[in-house]
């Protein structure tokens, strides 16, 4: 009897989220049965853009990169702030050196771009971070979902059904293929 292998994602996010970005991904990932944790600075709800509050269940400074497989950025106005944090730039360092998953949706790769993460890689996102992606190396295509290697960008959260298939089918590939 082959053991299932237990799967577990990092999403990264703070006030200020865009509430479908969060939201869709977390159901999504309890349907799936993946665990997760939502991290940010600090042990308190945050607040997304419509209103709608999310559960931190870990603080930043807590993460330990090594035990997730799959790192998740959401858009929205949060990774303005989370771009700044050393420690956010550390852990996505992590998952590119690791070559774990990594997830971005619209203003998520901006999260990346300060890391020194995207330079040579294709990728998408919010229309409105075109400019500055294309400043930092990227091969921008305006598409749905653009899937890089271990790398999965999206635009906008009404590309959230065909993002997350490709999500979904990144994570249990990496699995199955031992990446944790």
């Amino acid at each position: 009897m082959k053991r299932k292998t237990k799967m577990k994602v990092l999403i990264i996010s703070a006030n200020g989220f865009e509430d479908m970005e969060l939201f869709y991904p977390i159901y999504r990932f309890r349907e799936e049965e993946i665990e997760f944790d939502l991290a940010s600075f600090k042990n308190e709800r945050i607040r997304g853009m419509r209103g709608y509050m999310a559960e931190v269940t870990i603080t930043l400074e807590d993460v330990k990169p090594e035990e997730y497989n799959l790192l998740f950025l959401p858009g929205g106005k949060a990774p303005q702030g989370l771009r700044k944090n050393h420690i956010v730039k550390e852990i996505a360092r992590h998952f590119f050196q690791a070559e774990k998953p990594v997830a971005a949706i619209c203003h998520g790769p901006q999260i990346l771009i300060s890391a020194e993460l995207l330079k040579g890689r294709k990728a998408t996102g919010y229309f409105k971070t075109r400019d500055e992606l294309e400043e930092a190396g990227v091969e921008y295509l305006n598409q749905s979902v653009v899937v890089d290697g271990n790398l999965i960008t999206s635009r906008n959260p009404a590309d959230l059904p065909y993002f997350f298939r490709e999500v979904i089918n990144l994570l249990k590939d990496s699995s199955r293929n031992g990446k944790k």
